[in-house]
């Protein structure tokens, strides 16, 4: 019997570090890999941190499930944004980032042996977490343009099927998802008494009039429906690791055990930031989002140029663009290549769940134009060079 075999052999390895030597080998090359953006957190944020020294018991440990400053905050915030109204029935719990609202969540609602679906392409860290929990990862293929599918989703639940997960805006297409199909699945979830995990990390980034919608707002729905949201991007936040879930009530037990264990309780002194954050509101993020969305026309102009070459799928959310490349080359290969000789870096797309093609995703969140432009010169360069 080998002892050093253990569960996490059977989990991918995280695609961002492994990228990230291959551009630390290659001095120089211009990243369009990590899903960050490229400005800091408010300075509310940094003033909040004095406050949070001049009270010595602050270094101690606090409630598992957030400060209450902040989880009145929330809550507010969450009316004013989300048209989420909170009841007796639900709960907010504040977490290390938006990666741990969803861990919580998969251990607190699963057994060993039970499914989750994910649509296709996914977000990685969600199929790991599934895996890590020794549950099984249902994938739904969405449609041409990324689109949610319920029909398939529907014929996809079975007896183990736990929760179906939903990104809005999604990661890694951009794609923001209709309203009208995002009930549909919350209603689906409903009738087969399941949970409608839905992560809405990107709500503020929208484009070309495209609204968010949040599956918690629906009436009735508290009872099934988790929402995870994130300070990390719209606050330039994503070291401080803040983020925060709305869970059914009944969730609470279960989720305090898992943060219990894993963390004891947020980092207070982030938490702290994340109160001036909140204080800054969405405006904050919409002021740098005119940056953000000329840098989007920088990269979606070049892209026109490989328009035979690539499927390029509308993209009105996040900061990320989702190609199908028209060739049979193995994906990591390309993003090595693509480093390695023309100092550009993007992410395979088989990390991603498209496991059949080649698929890449562009992320231009933390570009400046400048950067922008030289990159994706370097892009629409290097992959017909390589494809030729």
């Amino acid at each position: 019997m080998n002892l050093f075999i253990s569960r996490m052999e059977g989990v991918q390895t995280p695609i961002i570090p492994v990228v990230g030597q291959l551009i630390k080998e290659n001095p120089g090359t211009i990243s369009l890999g990590q899903g960050i953006v490229s400005y800091n957190p408010p300075s509310e944020s940094i003033e909040f941190i004095t406050a949070f020294l001049a009270d010595p018991d602050n270094h101690k440990y606090k409630a598992v499930q957030g400060i209450q400053p902040l989880l009145s905050a929330i809550e507010v915030k969450l009316k004013e944004d989300n048209n989420i109204h909170l009841t007796l029935q639900q709960r907010i719990v504040v977490t290390a980032g938006g990666n741990m609202a969803y861990m919580n969540a998969i251990l607190a609602i699963t057994s060993p042996g039970d499914e989750i679906i994910l649509n296709t392409p996914y977000y990685f860290n969600h199929e790991m977490a599934i895996m890590m929990a020794d549950c099984r990862p249902v994938l739904v293929k969405t449609d041409e343009n990324y689109q949610l599918c319920p029909d398939a989703i529907e014929a996809a639940i079975t007896d183990k099927t736990k929760a179906v997960v939903t990104i809005s805006p999604n990661n890694p297409t951009g794609v923001v998802y209709d309203e009208s199909l995002l009930r549909k699945v919350n209603e689906i979830c409903k009738s087969k008494g399941i949970y409608h995990i839905n992560d809405e990390v990107y709500e503020y980034f929208t484009y070309e009039g495209n609204k968010h919608f949040s599956p918690g707002s629906i009436m009735g729905s508290q009872d099934y429906t988790i929402s995870l949201y994130s300070l990390s991007k719209a606050y330039g936040f994503a070291s401080w690791r803040i983020g925060y879930m709305i869970i059914p009530e009944h969730l609470f037990v279960g989720i305090n055990k898992i943060q219990d264990t894993i963390i004891i309780c947020p980092p207070v002194i982030s938490q702290y930031a994340a109160l001036g954050a909140l204080k800054a509101g969405k405006n904050y993020c919409k002021e740098h989002l005119e940056k953000i969305t000329a840098v989007r026309k920088i990269v979606l102009e070049s892209l026109q140029s490989l328009k035979d070459l690539c499927t390029i799928t509308p993209a009105n959310g996040a900061f990320y663009f989702f190609l199908k490349v028209n060739c049979d080359l193995d994906d990591f290969m390309l993003v090595k290549t693509l480093i390695e000789h023309y100092k550009v870096a993007v992410l395979p797309g088989s990390t991603f769940g498209m496991k059949e093609g080649c698929y890449l995703r562009l992320a231009y969140g933390a570009l400046q134009p400048e950067t922008a432009a030289e990159g994706m010169g370097r892009f629409v360069k290097g992959l017909p060079e390589i494809l030729r």
